[in-house]
């Protein structure tokens, strides 16, 4: 596990679907999670405020029920439609929520908060490049979001344009200097493009900020133990965390790991000819 990763036709295919086994962090993304929800997008790109009332609702079915009632009696409510489309998100119905907050941009088409809104649900539903034209509408070059900026990077490592998405990423930090959610999505961008040293770096910048969400720490630690170190990388996971929390964090990286492992032991077992094969 010490050798430095190859990339073989496995392994790639591994690397190219690696957004849905950590996590990105994006438009004011900021709940405390577990290590287990580093293998969910369902949080790719937050939302704007739309936790203002969460503590009506303390468990996602509830919360759905409650948005969706005040969706239903106002749907020209741009606030509601925001809520009710996170809730529709968090219960892994992206789908409908990609076409609430569709419904709501073509009723309202100048409002920036639901094009952001539609926007993260498209990245969510992986609709990459439809999500990065919708973003870009969301802002204007004069008055640009950094939160926004950060998530068309996102969208743009979705699609491979790893270069272009770094230099979204780069605009984000000149609004908002080293912002750790910035830092932790083009730390994620490194692993994309399989420059560890470099993601582990950029990672541990955001780590080092005090206001830094835990799931960068998270990432942090996922990423050194891709390059074998696992032993630190479960001192990182499982630093100032309660021990039944700590033990299931670091049971999870393992797993996930795993993974890892696994897909370059069946790369390993492909015949030469077919390791440069495209997916």
């Amino acid at each position: 596990m010490h050798r430095q990763l190859r990339q073989p036709y496995s392994l790639a295919r591994f690397f190219a679907s690696l957004a849905s086994a950590i996590l990105v962090l994006g438009l004011c993304s900021c709940q405390t999670a577990g290590l287990s929800d580093i293998a969910s997008t369902s949080d790719i790109t937050g939302s704007l405020g739309e936790k203002t009332e969460a503590s009506r609702a303390a468990e996602p079915r509830h919360e759905l029920e409650y948005y969706r009632d005040r969706y239903r009696a106002n749907p020209k409510d741009a606030d509601a439609v925001l809520k009710y489309g996170s809730a529709l998100r968090a219960g892994g119905l992206r789908s409908q929520a990609v076409a609430v907050l569709e419904q709501a941009t073509i009723a309202d088409p100048g409002n920036k908060a639901l094009l952001a809104g539609y926007g993260r649900a498209l990245v969510d539903n992986g609709n990459f490049q439809q999500a990065f034209d919708v973003l870009g509408r969301a802002h204007t070059p004069d008055d640009p979001d950094w939160r926004i900026l950060s998530v068309q990077g996102t969208a743009l490592d979705q699609l491979g344009r790893h270069d272009e998405a770094r230099q979204y990423y780069a605009s984000a930090l000149k609004i908002a200097p080293e912002e750790p959610s910035v830092l932790s999505n083009l730390g994620l961008s490194y692993v994309l493009s399989k420059d560890l040293p470099k993601a582990e770096e950029t990672l541990r910048r955001a780590n080092n900020r005090a206001d830094a969400d835990p799931r960068v720490r998270q990432n942090l630690a996922f990423v050194v133990g891709l390059q074998g170190r696992l032993a630190e990388a479960e001192s990182i996971v499982k630093a100032d965390r309660p021990a039944e929390e700590a033990a299931a964090d670091v049971a999870y990286l393992k797993r996930l790991l795993s993974r890892k492992e696994n897909a370059r032991t069946d790369a390993d077992n492909i015949p030469v000819a077919a390791t440069g094969r495209p997916d």
